[in-house]
């Protein structure tokens, strides 16, 4: 087992394109992802970011439900600019910290005009967005742009760590592990694959390791409770 100082990367045992292929078929019936499932409907890198800055500490469907309120009031740049923070607020409520939500899409309008009004598909540049952090501009960057990008939320964080792909304290140590060892091929789909397998089986609390198309190669680190 070799362990890289600067990331904390362990080379485990473990096939990771076995176990993302595995998973892949296995989430074919799961509930898509909020975000990915804005695209598919959308195909608007606008949506797409707009619906990932609701979904930070919030449940897929609290989001969903917020989203369209939002969207049918302001389906575009424009429109939303003509919207009032408090207004904002009332369609997007019940997602978490909505408050500050609202005041970074009140801002969103006018940070966008340095961009010509259009959502720029550069990592610099989304993180000079308000409300933009590292892990959304990666999912944008992923998912409305089809660009290269490893966006690591709390499941993927956890999942990795898990297998023992990686030995990391910080979702930013864990993206830093992977884009020193995650092939490339498996930068845009992992988000998506261990989001939706973190939120359907392999969940934070009582993960159904019973069911798991992966447990006899699951390593379980740090698992404390399985539903048998």
């Amino acid at each position: 087992m070799i362990q890289s100082i600067l990331t904390g990367v362990f080379d485990m045992d473990i096939d990771i394109t076995l176990f993302l292929e595995k998973l892949k078929d296995e989430i074919k019936s799961y509930k898509v992802p909020i975000i990915e499932l804005v695209e598919v409907q959308t195909h608007d890198p606008f949506k797409v970011l707009v619906a990932t800055i609701l979904s930070a500490r919030t449940k897929d469907e609290t989001t969903s439900k917020a989203s369209e309120r939002l969207f049918k009031a302001a389906p575009d740049i424009k429109t939303l600019e003509s919207l009032s923070q408090e207004t904002i607020e009332k369609l997007i409520f019940p997602v978490g910290f909505y408050k500050a939500k609202a005041g970074y899409l009140a801002k969103l309008p006018e940070a966008l005009k340095r961009f010509n009004g259009e959502v720029p598909n550069e990592l610099d540049e989304l993180l000079t967005l308000p409300g933009v952090g590292r892990k959304t501009a990666s999912l944008v960057l992923n998912v409305a742009f089809q660009k290269d990008a490893i966006c690591v939320d709390t499941h993927v964080h956890r999942i990795m760590n898990i297998w023992g792909y990686v030995n990391t304290k910080t979702p930013l140590q864990t993206e830093m592990a992977l884009r020193e060892k995650l092939p490339l091929h498996h930068w845009q789909e992992v988000n998506t694959i261990l989001v939706t397998f973190g939120q359907g089986r392999c969940r934070p609390v009582s993960p159904h390791c019973d069911r798991c198309v992966i447990s006899s190669l699951c390593p379980k680190n740090g698992v404390k409770r399985k539903q048998i």
